[in-house]
């Protein structure tokens, strides 16, 4: 206790420099420490502050890779819904998951603080795939939902050559806003195969921008980029998680799986 006790003193002083709320990020750390029954929790650095993280293994007999797991808007590393269902469905299926704390805004915060939680991820998710790196598994991968898609295709436009092979966006949001910028911007300058998978039901903001996410990809002239829709599935893909792994899961081994699959033990050692 006097260890978490340093830590929320810490995180005080840096919040004031920070646009997420590390005590609350904090908070729900400690909680989720009790409760992982899958995967095994850590603690990365960005060089400038440690977050939390879960990081599953695969039992599978060949590694195809490591998914870098970036949860939406008011969502945590362990959320029920779509997360959780990747992380430790994906390690099922060959591919080692970290599935990270991206930084969250206070629960009174405006919608316009985002573009500052944005910025802010981007440390956390070249900590992640330096983690692979460490473990000398170099076909990565990020699966983002919601704001941690737009965070994952943001960060690839704001950091070329970090060696990530593709994104899975699940339930991007865009802006019809002139001139582009964001989701839609960031779409313009990213050439890796992306799939953006989005429901039927979703919410108003993807489903608004659907042509234009095609657009800006297409501008890019981005020929990896696929566009899915899930029928009947809404934000969350409630009561669909079973069709949206698969879904992932299959794009992933399709695209950039099976070429670079090693055995678990080279990719282990």
């Amino acid at each position: 206790m006097r260890h978490a006790g340093l830590v929320i003193v810490l995180m005080l002083l840096w919040g004031s420099l920070s646009a997420s709320d590390l005590v609350r990020e904090q908070r729900i750390a400690l909680e989720l420490e009790e409760t992982i029954l899958v995967g095994y929790p850590l603690r990365l650095s960005t060089g400038e502050l440690e977050f939390f993280a879960i990081h599953t293994e695969s039992d599978s007999e060949r590694i195809f890779g490591g998914a870098v797991i970036l949860h939406g808007r008011g969502a945590n590393p362990n959320w029920q819904d779509v997360v959780f269902p990747l992380r430790s469905r994906l390690a099922e299926s060959g591919w080692e998951t970290l599935s990270i704390q991206l930084p969250i805004a206070a629960p009174d915060e405006p919608e316009a603080s985002t573009q500052a939680l944005v910025a802010e991820a981007f440390p956390r998710i070249k900590a992640a795939i330096e983690f692979f790196r460490k473990r000398q598994i170099e076909n990565i991968v990020l699966v983002g939902h919601s704001l941690g898609a737009r965070m994952g295709i943001e960060y690839l436009a704001s950091e070329p050559g970090q060696n990530v092979r593709a994104l899975v966006a699940i339930g991007l949001s865009g802006d019809n806003e002139k001139p582009v910028a964001g989701t839609l911007l960031a779409l313009q300058k990213v050439k890796l195969p992306i799939l953006d998978i989005y429901g039927s039901q979703d919410i108003e903001s993807v489903l608004s921008t659907v042509t234009a996410r095609a657009t800006e990809a297409q501008r890019a002239d981005n020929r990896d980029y696929r566009q899915l829709e899930v029928p009947g599935a809404d934000h969350l893909f409630s009561g669909l998680a079973d069709e949206l792994v698969q879904r992932v899961r299959a794009w992933l081994r399709k695209t950039v799986g099976d070429q670079r699959a090693v055995p678990t033990s080279a990719a282990r050692s």
